[in-house]
């Protein structure tokens, strides 16, 4: 996908910003408070960020953690980045999630990113 055509490149809806990233809800929230934070510059996989934008998008997730906790009081958190196709990456413009979990969310939350494949989860 063009840059001009990424919903990911307008930062728009950005409730926190530094000079190299932002962060905005989810659009497919998976609980109250999932957010992800965002490079402003177009680029797919995590690891092709220079470590400038690296260290940008770690400061916003700190940053955003606190907003979450604060407001939405979690008892845990997930943080996910899906690079590729076959991890599952649907927008190919990076995007970390930071997704809070509460007790009681799921029956067993043992596993957490690991049940990503969950028929391979030992758990």
């Amino acid at each position: 996908m063009p840059a001009e055509a990424c919903p990911l490149c307008d930062a728009s809806g950005a409730v926190l910003r530094n000079a190299l990233a932002y962060t905005r809800p989810d659009d497919h929230q998976l609980s109250p408070g999932h957010f992800i934070v965002v490079p402003f510059r177009h680029v797919a996989d995590f690891f092709d960020m220079t470590a400038e934008e690296k260290r940008a998008v770690l400061d916003l997730l700190d940053r955003v953690r606190e907003r979450v906790g604060g407001e939405f009081a979690p008892d845990g958190y997930n943080i996910g980045v899906n690079i590729g196709a076959a991890g599952g990456q649907s927008r190919m413009h990076v995007h970390v999630h930071l997704i809070p979990r509460f007790r009681g969310d799921v029956a067993d939350p043992r596993g957490g990113v690991r049940c990503v494949l969950a028929k391979k989860n030992p758990a």
